[in-house]
């Protein structure tokens, strides 16, 4: 394929979707195509997945992979809602160790991020712009004009003596059944927190729960400019793509 292609991979607790990215357009090259995450997720069951995801595809080229936890010079940190045993796993050298390419893993909220500043709702955003990502968790990215500071995990920050994630994620709404006020005025309070230490130019709010964004985003009463995520499930991987592409490390 052209060079201007790369393959990403998205890594997450319930599911692995993969896909050639047009690194010019920001767009799926071919169709995603998604594996439900291996119970237990252990090093060697999900790096077949992803194997089979490159295999699948004849890719042999540069590939991408989102991941979900700190990703310090291609190896776990911590091991957010997939197996303990990738805790300091260089997941770089097994994923390159079974697909045989050129691999590039990064903290899968920071690759949403720098695809939302390429291509989505932060493109062009100069200054101070955080990418929150509602899920299971909320993940975080942090750009500065354009540039990532990864591994923020903002998700983490205490908040009100808990872990801002467990009253403010969408897993949480989901699980006390909370309407979209409820929780909304949830998501105001933490993003009031959040401002408060970073005075961004811009947020941008993504997760899967941003498919529905017309229903909580509107009712969030906050200094900074909100803007919804607009590449929603293809971010990671095509993030992850344009982290292979640009060698992205750190």
């Amino acid at each position: 394929m052209k060079t201007s292609t790369a393959f990403g991979v998205d890594i997450g607790g319930s599911g692995i979707k993969g896909a050639v990215v047009d690194l010019e357009k920001g767009d799926l090259a071919t169709e995603r195509v998604k594996y439900l995450t291996p119970v237990p997720s252990t090093p060697k069951a999900v790096a077949e997945v992803v194997a089979r995801l490159v295999e699948e595809a004849g890719w042999t080229g540069e590939l991408g992979a989102t991941f979900p936890a700190v990703i310090r010079h291609g190896v776990a940190q911590t091991a957010a809602n997939v197996d303990k045993t990738w805790i300091g796993t260089d997941v770089d050298k097994v994923f390159t160790d079974t697909t045989h390419c050129d691999v590039t893993v990064l903290n899968d909220a920071d690759a949403a991020g720098i695809a939302e500043a390429r291509f989505g709702a932060a493109q062009g955003v100069g200054g101070v712009v955080i990418l929150l990502t509602f899920g299971t968790g909320i993940g975080s990215a942090l750009l500065v004009d354009g540039r990532l500071v990864p591994n923020t995990e903002l998700g983490h920050l205490e908040l009100d003596g808990y872990d801002a994630e467990k009253r403010a994620s969408s897993a949480a709404k989901d699980n006390e059944g909370l309407s979209y006020k409820q929780w909304a005025k949830r998501v105001q309070r933490y993003l009031r927190h959040v401002e408060g230490l970073f005075s961004p130019d811009l947020f941008v709010l993504g997760g899967g729960v941003s498919k529905h964004s017309d229903k909580w985003v509107p009712l969030l009463d906050i200094s900074t400019p909100v803007k919804s995520a607009q590449l929603l499930n293809n971010a990671g991987i095509v993030g992850a793509a344009m982290a292979a592409h640009e060698k992205f490390t750190h």
